[in-house]
């Protein structure tokens, strides 16, 4: 019985619209209690959703799982649709774990304004829970661009002195990447006649060569400026600088993995033609090796422990990117390892440097020192996250990248070798920064007398602890639960391929038997031609 209860489509339901309810419940509350009612309604949603791990079955195979839709503008065929599969079952827990995390590291750093704040993340929450859940491409669209609002905000109004510069550069970004897009689901939706925007509709519609490519580009740009993929990587070290800890968390851990699950949920099966062409996969895995690559070197010297984290970032995207276009399974799994991974340590680093920025109200790395002796535990999480975020044996980093670097190396095993060495230049910024704030010697009063971790602080960082090493020490039952979901993506991007080469070689036969008749025959009138053409 407590199966077939929590089978039923209102598991998934409750869990995007909660949320919501939640953020309307904050607002009425008194500011006082405003930041435990957020954190209780996260943390109820968090609980809720730990089930989907349960209930999910990949032994059905690929196809979504507590399903449901509801005609919204029945004259164009919008629904209001959504469920869950292997893809996006990892990125709905992602988001409802970090959300009360940040959401309990925001407690001592939020001093104004908080019922607007906690209101605005619970929202944030419920846009991005639909993001992932929506199974009808105008419903995603709409969550897609939900999400600007609350992050807008939050940047905006509790982000440092260049918070409005930050603020207007993130929703002028990623809000032109959102109209191509848009551009791209109504032509889909013209084509397909305009009968339905659901996502099973628009893998029907048939599209050639041309067509795919002109949408892999309208569609492509709009997710690579999300992720963001080098070079439209600028407006996100200004955005991370600029907003508050828990706004940094959220955009780091949970937004801009929509960009790389739009490759992967609409990109790849919408356009198989277009994403198996060697030069679109070319071109994208070099992008991804050039943010590697030049990205960590910007790190490196990087003064700012926080623009240091957000440079990170865009390298740890490029490995995804990597991964996803190696278009087989190892690097698929890869690539949703590091997002999942990436989401636990990038998070973490970010949460421990907005801690010692509420001790020392600083995050110049050159003002820190010797803290390994008077922060013992903080130095120990720090390491951990730090070694995740590099790829150390044992940590999740190592998993996604070992098995992106794989997937990417049957492929292009050039580009992969040049991936591979962005691994060592990881640990080239990395090192020298936990070097410089916790083992350097430092004479300053301040870190002498700085507090080790807290109760409350050991609450946010346990649990992304536990993830981190448990994807680096046992991944299977992620990579189990994702498998048939991939499996049927790459299934259709094979079969594409594999289509296109026999027409191709079919074309060249016929033009090769065409010319032979012709030259055997000698010079025909232009009647005698076109009949043996027909």
């Amino acid at each position: 019985m407590l199966t077939s209860f929590f089978s039923q489509s209102w598991l998934l339901q409750s869990i995007l619209w909660l949320p919501l309810i939640g953020s309307a419940h904050v607002l009425v509350t008194p500011r006082s209690s405003a930041k435990i009612t957020a954190l209780c309604w996260s943390a109820f949603v968090f609980l809720l959703s730990v089930s989907l791990w349960w209930t999910y079955n990949p032994g059905r195979g690929p196809g979504y799982q507590l399903a449901s839709s509801i005609d919204w503008i029945e004259t164009f065929g919008v629904s209001y649709s959504i469920g869950v599969d292997g893809i996006s079952l990892f990125m709905i827990l992602l988001t409802t774990l970090i959300t009360p995390i940040a959401i309990l590291g925001s407690f001592e750093y939020i001093e104004q304004r908080e019922r607007a704040f906690y209101s605005l993340m619970l929202f944030l929450e419920f846009a991005v829970l639909g993001v992932f859940s929506s199974t009808d491409m105008f419903l995603f669209y709409v969550f897609f661009e939900i999400t600007l609002i609350p992050m807008y905000f939050i940047v905006g109004i509790w982000g440092g002195k260049r918070r409005i510069y930050a603020a207007v550069k993130f929703f002028l970004y990623t809000s032109f990447g959102s109209l191509l897009m848009l551009i791209g689901i109504l032509y889909m939706y013209t084509k397909g006649g305009s009968q339905s925007f659901a996502i099973s509709h628009f893998l029907e519609i048939p599209l050639s060569l041309t067509e795919q490519l002109w949408l892999f580009g309208a569609f492509g740009l709009a997710f690579a400026i999300k992720i963001p993929l080098f070079p439209f990587h600028t407006w996100l070290p200004d955005a991370h600088v600029e907003a508050p800890t828990p706004g940094s968390v959220i955009l780091a851990s949970v937004l801009l993995k929509m960009g790389t699950y739009g490759f992967v949920r609409i990109v790849l099966p919408f356009f198989p033609l277009a994403v198996s062409s060697p030069i679109v996969v070319t071109a994208l895995m070099g992008l991804g090796v050039l943010g590697i690559l030049v990205c960590a070197w910007i790190a490196a010297v990087q003064p700012d422990a926080k623009k240091l984290i957000a440079y990170t970032s865009v390298a740890h995207m490029g490995f995804v990117v990597l991964g996803i276009f190696a278009l087989n399974d190892t690097g698929l799994q890869g690539a949703m390892i590091i997002m999942i991974s990436h989401g636990l340590s990038t998070g973490a680093l970010f949460l421990l440097v907005g801690m010692l920025y509420e001790r020392r109200k600083t995050r110049n790395i050159a003002d820190f020192g010797g803290l390994a002796t008077m922060v013992p535990w903080l130095t120990t999480v720090f390491l951990i996250s730090a070694f995740a975020s590099i790829g150390v044996p044992g940590t999740s980093g190592f998993t996604g990248e070992f098995l992106s670097l794989i997937g990417a190396f049957e492929v292009q095993p050039t580009m992969a070798i040049f991936a591979a060495g962005g691994v060592v230049f990881a640990a080239y910024y990395m090192l020298p920064m936990i070097q410089s704030i916790f083992f350097n010697k430092n004479n300053v009063k301040e870190d002498a007398e700085m507090n080790d971790l807290s109760k409350r602080e050991i609450l946010i960082l346990v649990p992304l602890m536990v993830g981190i090493v448990w994807l680096g020490v046992y991944p299977k039952p992620f990579m189990d639960r994702m498998a048939p979901s991939l499996e049927e993506i790459i299934e259709r991007v094979e079969t594409a391929r594999e289509t296109n080469e026999i027409t191709a070689r079919d074309v060249k036969s016929e033009n090769q038997e065409t010319a032979l008749w012709i030259h055997s025959s000698g010079p025909p009138d232009i009647s005698t031609v076109k009949c043996r053409e027909c």
